[in-house]
Formats: C-alpha cells, structure tokens, sequence
C-alpha cells in the first residue's frame, strides 16, 4: 500500500507495572508489527530497571524482547505513533481459493488443532452447522455471524486456559475466546487460521465507555492472502495496528513471564490523534483524541 494512503495517525501503547522478589527472565512482545497498512512514524519502549534487554524473532516473524525484571518494581513502557489507512478491512479475494493438499507448507500450521483452538474436538458441531454453506468467505463470515450472535461478551470474563470448545459450550466470553472460536471453526474446514493481537482505536464508532486494552481478532487465508476477521464486532473497522500473530493465544501474549512476577498496574491507549500537535513521551491526553465518534476524521 502506498504511503500516501496512509492519512490517519494513531497513538498506541502501554505502562505495565511489575512487582517481583527475585530476578526473573520475562518475554514481551509489544512492537507493532511492519506490514503494508501501517507505518510507525515515533516509537520508544523502555523496560525500566530490568537488564538489558535483546530482540529476536520467533517462527512466526514476530518481535520480542527478552529481559529480566529486578527485585521490586518494574516498568514497561511502549509508546508509538503510527500511520494507518482510513480503509476498513478488506474482503476482496484475489485469486482462486488453494486446497489443502496444494497450500504452500508455511501455512498448514494453521490448519491444525492447536492448545486453545481444538478444532478436532470441534469437527461435527462445525460440520452441522457450517456444512452447507459455500466454502470460502461464506463459509467464514457465517462462522463469524454466529461466533457474535451466540457467544456473549463480557468484559472480565476471560481466563487463561479457555479452549475454542469450552467457549461455545459456556456461550460467553472476551475478545480472545471469539478469536479462538472463529479460528477452530475456520481449521475444522482446512481453512488456515491465525490469532491476532493489537490494538483497534475506535475510527468511525462511538466509544463504547470501556478501559482502553489490547485486542484479539483473527486471520483466514483466502485466496491469496490473509484476511482480517473480527467476532466481537463482526463489522469491518479501520485503523488495526497489529502487534503479533501466531496459532494462538500462547503467540500472542503480550507479556511470557518465567518466574513470580505480579501485575500491579495496567494501562493500555490507541487513539487517533493529530501527529502534529502530539510526539511520543507526551502526557496521554484523550482530550487531543479524535477518534470515538462515528465520523472519520482524516489527518
């Protein structure tokens, strides 16, 4: 996508907090990802008292950071401002869709059952329910459709060893449990599924009065390229900006912690705002945000 189409800045990031006794090795991924709908234009991220910290990839070409918390408090800090595009998420296929047994290799990690999305406990409740409808992009926006009409959100309900089939047999969960849901859904008819998480301002809608926090939506492989699918609004939006991806939640993670370490304060922004009249390292002031109603302001 060209730069030029690129015409909304967004303000994303996050102060964590950590308490901990003893020196302990942790794992963040916190970065936005560099893809062809953004560009980070200022960025800073701090790990506080820790050690120095090192960044690698993992297989799924995802950036982290591995440091080490210090005895007592520890701060992280990810500040950026990043350009997206005023386009909402695609769903236009380019190309014929690849059966199985032609994909490239590097996607039939996402055709199998994986430890929170248990597509093969899944297989007959997607088959009679998804069966008869058209494999490709019906097939997954009907999963989609009932994913967000039959699993209620509810904000602070997530737990952390919730698999994709425990979702639907409770019916309720957050944005992370709709992801997984889709995603099983999707693999159960081969179709190569990954989890997101990021961050979604609220471009062209109204701020729905919760705590600002990362995201979790997904990807399908269709056609020629991934495709971005999200449960918990069902509604294309505009203005994602990914952080990671990967099978599941495990990938996702924004924080890997090996050892004790407590979380004691969480705060986490993404919001529009004007890039010249707001830097990195400036006081976060959702009175300069200009995202939150339904009108798209471009920059």
């Amino acid at each position: 996508m060209s730069l030029t189409r690129l015409n909304i800045a967004v303000r994303v990031g996050c102060h964590l907090t950590y308490q901990t006794p003893v020196p302990t090795p942790v794992l963040f991924v916190l970065k936005p990802k560099i893809e062809g709908r953004v560009c980070v234009m200022q960025e800073r991220l701090t790990f506080g008292l820790g050690l120095p910290s090192s960044e690698f990839q993992d297989s799924h070409g995802n950036l982290l950071y591995r440091t080490t918390f210090l005895p007592g408090r520890n701060d992280v800090k990810h500040d950026a401002l990043v350009a997206v595009s005023s386009e909402p998420d695609s769903r236009n296929i380019q190309g014929n869709l690849v059966p199985v047994g032609q994909m490239p290799f590097e996607l039939l990690r996402y055709t199998l059952p994986s430890r929170y999305c248990d597509s093969d406990k899944l297989m007959d409740f997607a088959w009679n329910h998804f069966g008869q409808v058209p494999h490709g992009l019906p097939r997954v926006q009907a999963i989609c459709d009932w994913v967000h009409n039959n699993i209620e959100y509810r904000f602070g309900s997530g737990r952390p060893d919730l698999s994709a089939s425990e979702v639907i047999a409770r019916r309720h969960g957050v944005c992370r449990d709709f992801a997984h849901a889709v995603i099983a859904l999707c693999r159960a008819f081969n179709l190569p599924a990954r989890y997101v998480t990021g961050h979604l301002p609220d471009i062209g809608h109204r701020d729905p009065g919760t705590p600002m926090d990362f995201h979790a939506y997904c990807e399908v492989f269709l056609g020629q390229e991934w495709l971005t699918f999200d449960a918990r609004y069902n509604i294309p939006r505009i203005g994602r900006v990914k952080v990671a991806h990967g099978a599941d939640a495990v990938d996702g993670a924004f924080a890997t912690i090996y050892g004790e370490a407590y979380l004691t304060g969480f705060q986490v922004w993404a919001y529009q705002v004007d890039s010249r009249q707001v830097s990195v390292g400036d006081p976060i002031d959702l009175s300069r945000r200009l995202d939150g109603i339904e009108s798209v302001r471009l920059n």
